[in-house]
Protein backbone atom coordinates (compact mmCIF):
# COMPACT_ATOMS: atom_id res chain seq x y z
CA UNK A 1 0.00 0.00 0.00
CA UNK A 2 2.69 2.56 0.54
CA UNK A 3 4.18 2.41 -2.87
CA UNK A 4 1.04 2.95 -4.27
CA UNK A 5 0.68 6.19 -2.17
CA UNK A 6 4.60 7.18 -3.23
CA UNK A 7 3.64 6.50 -6.69
CA UNK A 8 0.51 8.38 -6.80
CA UNK A 9 1.91 11.40 -4.60
CA UNK A 10 5.33 11.10 -7.74
CA UNK A 11 2.52 10.91 -10.35
CA UNK A 12 0.23 13.89 -9.36
CA UNK A 13 1.84 16.88 -7.76
CA UNK A 14 1.90 20.38 -9.30
CA UNK A 15 0.92 22.31 -12.35
CA UNK A 16 3.41 23.69 -14.66
CA UNK A 17 2.01 22.37 -18.08
CA UNK A 18 -1.63 20.91 -17.52
CA UNK A 19 -3.57 20.17 -20.41
CA UNK A 20 -7.08 21.75 -21.49
CA UNK A 21 -10.09 19.89 -20.35
CA UNK A 22 -10.99 19.01 -24.04
CA UNK A 23 -8.29 16.42 -23.54
CA UNK A 24 -8.72 12.93 -23.63
CA UNK A 25 -7.21 11.48 -20.82
CA UNK A 26 -5.72 7.69 -20.59
CA UNK A 27 -7.56 5.41 -17.84
CA UNK A 28 -5.73 6.39 -14.24
CA UNK A 29 -4.47 9.88 -15.47
CA UNK A 30 -4.48 12.03 -12.89
CA UNK A 31 -6.86 14.99 -12.90
CA UNK A 32 -8.75 17.64 -10.91
CA UNK A 33 -11.75 19.50 -11.62
CA UNK A 34 -12.58 23.15 -11.77
CA UNK A 35 -15.97 25.11 -11.76
CA UNK A 36 -16.49 28.83 -12.53
CA UNK A 37 -19.48 29.84 -10.56
CA UNK A 38 -18.63 33.82 -11.48
CA UNK A 39 -19.99 36.11 -14.14
CA UNK A 40 -17.22 36.41 -16.15
CA UNK A 41 -14.95 33.59 -18.12
CA UNK A 42 -11.83 32.14 -16.43
CA UNK A 43 -8.97 32.60 -19.08
CA UNK A 44 -5.80 31.27 -17.04
CA UNK A 45 -5.19 29.05 -14.27
CA UNK A 46 -1.97 29.12 -12.58
CA UNK A 47 -0.64 26.66 -9.83
CA UNK A 48 2.18 27.73 -7.34
CA UNK A 49 4.20 26.41 -4.31
CA UNK A 50 5.15 29.52 -3.34
CA UNK A 51 3.01 32.26 -4.09
CA UNK A 52 5.71 33.97 -6.01
CA UNK A 53 6.62 31.81 -9.27
CA UNK A 54 3.32 30.67 -11.12
CA UNK A 55 3.21 27.98 -13.66
CA UNK A 56 0.31 28.49 -16.00
CA UNK A 57 -2.13 25.72 -17.24
CA UNK A 58 -3.56 25.45 -21.04
CA UNK A 59 -6.78 25.61 -20.73
CA UNK A 60 -8.18 26.47 -24.46
CA UNK A 61 -10.60 29.09 -25.01
CA UNK A 62 -11.20 29.58 -20.98
CA UNK A 63 -13.57 27.75 -18.79
CA UNK A 64 -17.24 30.12 -18.84
CA UNK A 65 -19.59 31.41 -16.21
CA UNK A 66 -21.06 27.90 -15.00
CA UNK A 67 -19.09 25.79 -16.83
CA UNK A 68 -16.83 22.85 -15.06
CA UNK A 69 -14.18 21.27 -16.71
CA UNK A 70 -11.78 18.38 -16.01
CA UNK A 71 -7.94 19.20 -16.27
CA UNK A 72 -5.19 16.82 -16.61
CA UNK A 73 -1.33 16.70 -14.84
CA UNK A 74 1.24 16.29 -17.53
CA UNK A 75 3.92 14.35 -16.71
CA UNK A 76 6.45 16.86 -16.57
CA UNK A 77 5.12 17.99 -13.16
CA UNK A 78 5.25 14.00 -11.67
CA UNK A 79 7.96 15.39 -8.52
CA UNK A 80 6.05 18.70 -7.72
CA UNK A 81 4.56 18.59 -3.95
CA UNK A 82 0.44 17.86 -3.67
CA UNK A 83 -0.66 20.85 -2.28
CA UNK A 84 -0.23 23.91 -3.79
CA UNK A 85 -1.65 27.49 -4.10
CA UNK A 86 -4.20 27.99 -7.34
CA UNK A 87 -5.40 31.01 -8.57
CA UNK A 88 -7.81 31.93 -11.54
CA UNK A 89 -7.16 35.02 -14.24
CA UNK A 90 -10.92 36.65 -15.47
CA UNK A 91 -11.76 37.89 -18.89
CA UNK A 92 -11.83 41.74 -17.04
CA UNK A 93 -8.33 40.97 -16.04
CA UNK A 94 -9.08 40.40 -11.99
CA UNK A 95 -7.58 37.36 -10.25
CA UNK A 96 -9.08 35.59 -7.46
CA UNK A 97 -7.39 34.93 -4.31
CA UNK A 98 -5.09 31.98 -4.38
CA UNK A 99 -6.51 28.83 -2.44
CA UNK A 100 -4.52 26.75 -1.13
CA UNK A 101 -5.53 22.79 -2.71
CA UNK A 102 -4.63 19.26 -2.22
CA UNK A 103 -4.48 17.78 -5.46
CA UNK A 104 -4.04 14.07 -4.53
CA UNK A 105 -7.20 14.10 -2.84
CA UNK A 106 -10.71 15.07 -3.67
CA UNK A 107 -9.71 14.67 -7.72
CA UNK A 108 -13.43 14.84 -8.59
CA UNK A 109 -14.47 17.48 -6.38
CA UNK A 110 -14.16 20.85 -8.17
CA UNK A 111 -12.44 23.44 -7.30
CA UNK A 112 -14.78 26.43 -7.37
CA UNK A 113 -13.95 30.01 -8.40
CA UNK A 114 -17.08 32.82 -7.14
CA UNK A 115 -17.31 35.88 -7.22
CA UNK A 116 -16.39 35.88 -3.32
CA UNK A 117 -12.84 35.62 -3.94
CA UNK A 118 -12.05 38.54 -6.30
CA UNK A 119 -8.01 39.64 -5.41
CA UNK A 120 -7.85 42.72 -7.74
CA UNK A 121 -4.34 43.62 -6.03
CA UNK A 122 -2.11 40.77 -7.81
Amino acid sequence: MKILQVVRIALLCTAFGFSGGQATAATGQWHFKIKNSTATDIVKLQVSQDKKSWGKFDIGSGIGPGETATMYWDSSTDNEKCVQWIRAKFSDGTYSSPSKQDFCHDLDEPIVFSDDDDDSDD
